[in-house]
C-alpha cells in the first residue's frame, strides 16, 4: 500500500472519529430528559385532530413498550430530586404526567398503569372535580392511596397565570388549590403544573412560596435551562405516537431540542414579519 493511500485513509479515519465526537457532544448537550405529557386517554374520532388525545390502545402499547424495554420510569418528585441535587439522571429514565384531571385518566389510564406497575403524576383542576367528565374526589384519593399515582395541582380553574392582573386571584389559584387538595387527600401536595405552560419569574416564585417542591411547564424556550425543578420541560404525546418508533423518539431525550429550535425560529420569523 502506497504512502499516499495510507495518508488518505488516516485522514478519513480521523475525520470520521471527529464527526462521531461532535455528534456525541451535540447529543449530550441537547439531551432533555423525557417527561411525557398526556391529557385525554379515550377512543374518539377527535384523536385524529386533537393532539391532546391518545387512545387507550395506543396508551397501552406505549406503557408495554416502556415496561418490556426496561425503561426507568420514576416519579416526578424523584426526577426533580435529581435536578435539585445536580445529579445525573440514570439512562433511559422516563416520567409520566397527565394534565387536567379528566375522568378517562381514572377509567382508562389508571388500570393500564397498575397493570404495568408504572408511576405517574396527575394534575387536576381542583374546581372541576366531580363535574361531568372529570374525576371525583373519591377517585383521586383512591389513586393517591395506591402509592402509584401522585396528585398535583393544576390550579383552581386553569387560567393562563401570566394574563391574570388580579393579584388576589393569582395567589388563590396557586395557594388555595394546594390547600383544597391537601384536605381532600389528607397529605401534602408538592407538585404544580402551570396551565398552558404559562409562567414568569414572579409566578415561579409564588409557586415556591406556596410550598410546592416542583413545577412543570411545556416549552419555556430554547435557551431556558433544562434543570430548573420549577419549570420542568415536557414532551406532549398525541395519537401520532401510536407508532412505537415515534414514541421511542419522543421518549429518547433527543426529541425536545428540535421542537424548541423550530419554535424559536418561528417566533423570530414572526417578529421579523412585523418589522
Amino acid at each position: 500500500m502506497s504512502f499516499r493511500i495510507v495518508k488518505i485513509t488516516s485522514i478519513v479515519f480521523i475525520l470520521f472519529l471527529s464527526l462521531i465526537l461532535v455528534i456525541s457532544l451535540f447529543l449530550r448537550v441537547n439531551y432533555i430528559n423525557p417527561v411525557l405529557m398526556y391529557h385525554y386517554i379515550e377512543n374518539t374520532e377527535r384523536a385524529k385532530k386533537d393532539k391532546r388525545i391518545v387512545t387507550p390502545q395506543s396508551f397501552e402499547k406505549q406503557m408495554r413498550f416502556l415496561k418490556v424495554n426496561d425503561y426507568n420510569v420514576i416519579t416526578l418528585e424523584e426526577f426533580a430530586g435529581y435536578l435539585k441535587e445536580k445529579k445525573k439522571v440514570p439512562k433511559n429514565t422516563v416520567v409520566l404526567t397527565f394534565d387536567d384531571g379528566h375522568l378517562d385518566n381514572y377509567q382508562e389510564a389508571y388500570p393500564i398503569l397498575k397493570k404495568y406497575g408504572l408511576p405517574a403524576t396527575m394534575f387536576v383542576i381542583v374546581n372541576n372535580l366531580s363535574k361531568p367528565n372529570f374525576m371525583t374526589e373519591e377517585q383521586i384519593t383512591e389513586m393517591s392511596n395506591s402509592g402509584l399515582i401522585t396528585i398535583g395541582s393544576h390550579t383552581l380553574t386553569e387560567p393562563h397565570l401570566p394574563s391574570l392582573k388580579d393579584e388576589v386571584r393569582l395567589k388563590r389559584e396557586i395557594y388555595d388549590s394546594k390547600k383544597k387538595l391537601e384536605v381532600i387527600l389528607n397529605k401534602p401536595v408538592n407538585c404544580f403544573s402551570y396551565p398552558i405552560g404559562g409562567f414568569n419569574k414572579k409566578i415561579r416564585q409564588m409557586v415556591i412560596d406556596a410550598g410546592y417542591t416542583l413545577a412543570i411547564t411545556t416549552s419555556p424556550g430554547l435557551y431556558y435551562p433544562n434543570d430548573d425543578p420549577f419549570a420542568i420541560k415536557r414532551v406532549r404525546i398525541s395519537e401520532s405516537s401510536k407508532s412505537l418508533f415515534v414514541f421511542w423518539f419522543e421518549s429518547s431525550g433527543l426529541y425536545k431540542y428540535p421542537i424548541e429550535l423550530r419554535k424559536y425560529h418561528e417566533v423570530r420569523r414572526k417578529k421579523n414579519d412585523k418589522k
